[in-house]
This record gives structure tokens, sequence and C-alpha cells, in this order.
């Protein structure tokens, strides 16, 4: 099983892609056009295709730690929704490198 990366999002220094494997899988960023007296940094977790609606999950946070906290714990649940079309594209990507090599 894939074990989550996160990369930092090369146009923005405060927003990280979260994957699992190759999949786009979620975002922690510190989010924009918010009031002042709410929580700075989001996260989103879950992806298309591959989600149903509403199995995507998102929330905020006072910091960028408590929000990966936050979306580490959203993932378990995602993963267990969407563990078929997860293992499905990684089989699709695995055989993709084969066939370039």
């Amino acid at each position: 099983m894939s074990a989550l990366a996160r990369r930092c999002y090369p146009e923005r220094q405060d927003c990280w892609h979260v994957y699992y494997g190759d999949v786009h899988v979620g975002t922690i960023a510190n989010r924009t056009g918010i009031r002042h007296d709410e929580y700075p940094w989001g996260w989103t977790c879950g992806f298309y295709p591959g989600s149903e609606p509403g199995e995507c999950t998102s929330g905020s946070a006072p910091t960028f730690d408590e929000a990966r906290v936050g979306f580490e714990a959203d993932w378990p649940s995602v993963l267990i929704k969407s563990h078929g079309y997860l293992r499905a594209s990684e089989e699709h990507c695995m055989a993709g490198a084969l066939y370039a090599s």
C-alpha cells in the first residue's frame, strides 16, 4: 500500500498537495478570501473521479500542523470508500511505467 506524500505546490508557498502514490488525494493550504476571525488553514480530502459526491471531506484549523492532523484524521474514511479506485489507478500507473521502458 502506498503512503501519503506531501508536495509543495510550486505556484504557492503556502499550499501542499497530498498524494497517495501518484494520485492527488487532497490539499492543505492557507485559505484566501476568508474573514479575519476564521481559521486561516484548510484541507480537502478526496478526489474525483474516485470519490462519490459527499465523500470528500474538508475542514479548517488555526495552524498548518493542526490542518495536517485534520487531513490525516479524515484520510482513513476516504481511503476505505475509494480503495478500489485507488488500487486500479496504481495498477494502471505501474502498467504504463512497464510499457514506457
